[in-house]
C-alpha cells in the first residue's frame, strides 16, 4: 500500500466540526492528565495547545504541589490537584477515584505529558480507558511505553485512541532497539497500530501517521526547530483539543501533525530556524486553522 503525503489538501477529507450555537460545550471538553514535581510545565504546554486548537473547556489534572500554580498560569482551565508520591509523581492508586469524578462529561483525555514512571502511568491510562467508554484518548510519553502487556485491553478501545511516541518510546513499546525504530519508522508505526488497533503518530524529522486499517500518511517535517523540549507536549495538546471538538482519531492526528508542523515552519521564518520555544507553537494554531479551513 502506498502512502499519502500530508498537506492542507489531505485535510479536506477530514472536515472540522462547525460550531452552530456559539457554546463552549459544543466545542467539547478536554482533560490533560500530566505533570510531576520535576516536570510541571508539560501539562501546561499541552493544555494551552488544546484551547488554541479550539476545545471549549479544559481541565488540567496534575500533582497537588503544582495545581495552584497551574491554575494561575492557565486561568482558562480548571486545575485539579491529585495525590502525589514522595517522589513527586501522581499517585495513580489514590488518584483514580478523583479522576473518575472530574472526567465526568469530558469528551477527550490526554494522558502522559510530564509523567515519568512508566508502570503506574500505563496502569492509570488503561484504567481510564476502561472506565470512560464514551471519551476519546491520546496517550503520550510514559503512557505509551508500557502498553504492550496491556495490548488486549487497549485493543478493545483502539477505535477511540491515538498514541504519539517518539523513537525511544516506540522502542520500549515494541521491545526493539531505538536504532531499529529509527531505521524503519514506518514499520514500527504499522506494528504498533496492529498491536493496539489505534492510530499511531510516529514522531520524527519526518512523521508517519498510520491507522489500524493500514492507511498511512507522511508529513515531511516542520523543520529542525521542532526538535525542542516541550514540542511533543504541544502536539499532544493540539490533538486532544481536536478530539474534544469531535474529530475522529485519524482526523485529529492528521490535523494535529499538520498544524504543529506548520506552526514550526512559521516560527522558523519569523524567529529563526532554531531557538523558538515550544510554548510559542500553540499561538500560531488559530491563524493556521483560519487559513486552512478558509
Amino acid at each position: 500500500m502506498t502512502h499519502e503525503t500530508l498537506t492542507a489538501d489531505s485535510l479536506k477529507a477530514f472536515p472540522l466540526p462547525v460550531p452552530h450555537e456559539g457554546s463552549k460545550d459544543e466545542r467539547g471538553s478536554a482533560l490533560v492528565l500530566g505533570g510531576s514535581r520535576a516536570v510541571p510545565g508539560a501539562a501546561l504546554l499541552a493544555g494551552v495547545a488544546a484551547l488554541r486548537a479550539g476545545a471549549g473547556k479544559l481541565k488540567i489534572a496534575t500533582v497537588a504541589s503544582a495545581s495552584v500554580g497551574m491554575g494561575l498560569a492557565v486561568p482558562e482551565a480548571m486545575a485539579v490537584g491529585l495525590p502525589e508520591t514522595p517522589e513527586g509523581e501522581i499517585d495513580g492508586e489514590r488518584a483514580l477515584d478523583c479522576l473518575l469524578k472530574v472526567t465526568k462529561g469530558c469528551d477527550a483525555l490526554l494522558v502522559g505529558p510530564g509523567l515519568i514512571e512508566i508502570g503506574p502511568t500505563t496502569k492509570l491510562a488503561v484504567e481510564l480507558l476502561e472506565a470512560l467508554p464514551d471519551a476519546s484518548f491520546i496517550l503520550d510519553a510514559a503512557a505509551v511505553c508500557g502498553l504492550a502487556p496491556h495490548a488486549g485491553d487497549v485493543r478493545r478501545h483502539g477505535e477511540r485512541l491515538v498514541i504519539t511516541p517518539h523513537a525511544g518510546e516506540m522502542a520500549q513499546l515494541l521491545d526493539r532497539s531505538r536504532e531499529a525504530v529509527e531505521a524503519d519508522p514506518l514499520d514500527a508505526a504499522r506494528a504498533a497500530a496492529d498491536l493496539l488497533q489505534a492510530v499511531v503518530v510516529m514522531k520524527g524529522a519526518k512523521t508517519w501517521i498510520v491507522d489500524p486499517q493500514g492507511a498511512r500518511w507522511l508529513y515531511e517535517g516542520g523543520g529542525v526547530g521542532l526538535a525542542t523540549s516541550g514540542s511533543g507536549d504541544a502536539l499532544a495538546g493540539i490533538v486532544v483539543g481536536l478530539l474534544a471538538r469531535g474529530l475522529a482519531p485519524a482526523g485529529a492526528a492528521l490535523w494535529g501533525v499538520f498544524l504543529h508542523g506548520e506552526a514550526g515552519r512559521r516560527l522558523a521564518d519569523t524567529v529563526g530556524p532554531v531557538g523558538f520555544l515550544a510554548r510559542e507553537l500553540s499561538g500560531e494554531v488559530p491563524r493556521l486553522l483560519r487559513e486552512t479551513v478558509g
